[in-house]
């Protein structure tokens, strides 16, 4: 397609935009008393304003009811958890039944390893990417270390090529035939915080099933971003958190896929607690725990339901919109974002570098730039000028034009500023 850098052009987009609507449905914050152009939600998702309905809500009911809530607020806390797995189901691809949502993400990520990962002294070795975000990196070394492990020997890290800033998949599937039976679990980032990559999941997964390993995924930046299948591309479990492109508000919930072919084994390990048991019997308060034959079997405690609330409002969102059609705008905003950098780079001579995968399979919405000759100062700039993009030691900006809430025309706007800061820094 081709796009131009004008302002009328930007608002014609937005025009013929079948999501502009979506956009007066998030609470903006103000920088010198001007609405942002928020480039952000890769780190924290917007304010969906029915979220506040949602949380005032279960506070009303809170108040009115007491412990009562549980079984006769308008949307009763015992099963309210369970309102959010089939909207979840359709933004990841998987079963209902698959879908719970629980703690948070590394606390999640912990859970599932419990279950996933049983080394054995020929079979004990875990594939995860170079400088995964550091809560997967530390997550990793503690469940080695809990079987009494070497973190040295134990973990295999996947390696970009010199010079370059992403990884090849004919590489990933070269190590995983290098560890071989070896293997015990692959776990990776679904999408790259860093760069934006995403992961071949599909063709990944398989691979390391031909060795008889369990494959999890990271999926906090993929989770409401990119297109999911988990259950047809066979995957045994994932976890992401609801706070960046899912707008459930900071710390908020995490959701967790476990497939279908688990369900029913009872001889699993897992860390139970009571919320996981048999529901029709959980008040009878038995000794013996007794899973629940779906995702629900791996709950522990009691969801925090305030937290639940904004979750279920930006869910009910999605499910109006579509993973299909976010994904079309996904394609097109950030098709234009990079148009327009790529332009303001060509007219103030200046060297951006963007070390996101070109491919729309290969990314998201998020493009991760390298500001070579600049500093944190133009950042700065940037926000002051009321532009919220993320900073990255030592020089890279990542920018998500997120189609809930993003225009064109903030695109536009966002390069005639980035123009303007050019000459100043």
């Amino acid at each position: 397609m081709t796009f131009e850098n004008t302002l009328a052009y930007a608002k014609s987009l937005d025009a013929q935009d079948p999501l502009a609507q979506y956009r007066d449905e998030f609470n903006f914050p103000k920088v010198n008393g001007k609405q942002v152009i928020y480039f952000t939600g890769n780190s924290l998702g917007l304010q969906p304003k029915k979220a506040v309905e949602y949380v005032s809500e279960v506070m009303t009911d809170w108040g009115e009811l007491a412990v009562e809530g549980h079984f006769y607020a308008e949307k009763p806390w015992w099963d309210y958890h369970e309102r959010l797995s089939e909207p979840l189901s359709t933004v990841v691809g998987a079963l209902p039944s698959e879908i719970t949502v629980m703690n948070t993400l590394t606390v999640n990520l912990h859970v599932l390893m419990t279950t996933f990962y049983r080394p054995t002294s020929s079979k004990y070795k875990i594939i995860c990417e170079e400088k995964a975000f550091p809560s997967d990196q530390y997550l990793i070394q503690s469940q080695v270390k809990l079987h009494n492990l070497d973190p040295k020997d134990a973990i295999v890290e996947l390696k970009k090529r010199p010079g370059e800033h992403n990884f090849r998949l004919e590489d990933i599937l070269a190590k995983i035939d290098e560890v071989g039976e070896e293997l015990a679990l692959v776990l990776i980032g679904g999408l790259n915080y860093y760069t934006g990559q995403v992961f071949d999941i599909k063709t990944i997964t398989a691979a390391a099933h031909q060795y008889d390993a369990k494959v999890g995924w990271d999926l906090a930046h993929a989770a409401g971003n990119i297109e999911l299948k988990l259950h047809e591309w066979n995957v045994d479990f994932a976890a992401w958190c609801s706070y960046k492109y899912m707008n459930a508000g900071p710390g908020s919930a995490s959701g967790c896929f476990i497939h279908e072919r688990y369900h029913t084994d009872k001889d699993l390990v897992r860390l139970a607690g009571w919320w996981g048991h048999n529901k029709e019997r959980r008040f009878l308060m038995e000794k013996k725990f007794d899973a629940i034959e779906s995702a629900h079997g791996w709950q522990i405690s009691n969801p925090s339901i305030l937290s639940l609330a904004p979750y279920l409002a930006s869910l009910e969102m999605f499910a109006e919109v579509g993973m299909e059609a976010l994904i079309t705008k996904r394609d097109k905003i950030t098709a234009y974002l990079e148009f327009v950098m790529e332009d303001v780079a060509r007219a103030v001579h200046a060297n951006y570098e963007i070390i996101t995968p070109e491919g729309k399979n290969e990314r998201g919405c998020q493009l991760s730039v390298l500001l070579h000759g600049k500093g944190k100062d133009l950042f700065s700039y940037l926000l002051n000028e009321g532009i919220i993009v993320d900073w990255r030691e030592p020089n890279v900006v990542r920018i998500a034009p997120v189609p809930l809430y993003t225009s064109y025309e903030d695109v536009f706007t966002f390069g005639e500023i980035l123009k303007k800061a050019d000459s100043l820094f």
